[in-house]
């Protein structure tokens, strides 16, 4: 039973994800910008 509750839960994330109801909690704190893919480099060193 719990297996099934596990799977209804990743069938409806996967649903609310597809839909567009989810949204990225990252602040973007942690990101640095790229240029296709590669990380851009501070100068203020």
């Amino acid at each position: 039973m719990e297996f099934l509750f596990l799977l209804l839960f990743l069938v409806l994330l996967a649903a609310a994800s597809a839909a567009g109801l989810t949204a990225d909690s990252h602040d973007s704190a942690d990101w640095k910008p790229s240029d296709d893919g590669r990380r851009w480099r501070s100068r203020t060193n």
